[in-house]
């Protein structure tokens, strides 16, 4: 081959390897960071359901929830903070009760033992250090299983929003 055809060649290579690099970076330039700033993000919503009837009726409280912008997982600490998007636990609370438990999965909340009548689960979205981010309250009502008869009370149609 010909010196002019073996430069030509190389120069082509080159050529061809400098304008892929170049389009990779341009396109990465583009790009969104793959974790997105916590201030970017939305902020973190609580949505609880209300109890379930039918296990509502033999005295156990069951409350389904989803989170939006938000997972919930058994993370603690500071330096957890920042992690994106946002993860955290739920800050559980009933009647109003000195004693809060974390609940730290995805999993209903699942509340037994309640005196018959009314009750308030309280419902708080913390990051890992426990800041509160989002509060939702659930009204319940435990019908009294010693009553003859079927049970008449049952859950709220619908969680109320509390700040």
């Amino acid at each position: 081959m010909p010196p002019i055809l073996k430069y030509l060649a190389a120069a082509a290579v080159v050529a061809a390897f400098c304008a892929s690099a170049s389009a990779q970076v341009a396109q990465d330039a583009v790009r969104p960071p793959a974790i997105l700033p916590l201030n970017s993000e939305p902020a973190p919503k609580l949505i609880p359901y209300a109890a379930l009837p039918e296990p509502l009726a033999r005295g156990v409280v069951i409350v389904q929830f989803r989170t939006e912008n938000f997972r919930v997982m058994p993370v603690f600490g500071k330096p957890a903070v920042d992690i994106s998007p946002r993860i955290g636990h739920l800050h559980v609370t009933v009647d109003d009760a000195h004693g809060t438990w974390a609940h730290t999965s995805e999993d209903p909340i699942i509340v037994v033992g309640l005196t018959p009548g009314p009750h308030k689960l309280r419902l708080e979205l913390a990051d890992p250090s426990h800041k509160i981010l989002a509060t939702e309250v659930v009204a319940v009502t435990v019908p009294d299983l010693k009553a003859s008869g079927p049970a008449t009370s049952s859950a709220s149609p619908s969680a109320s929003h509390q700040h």
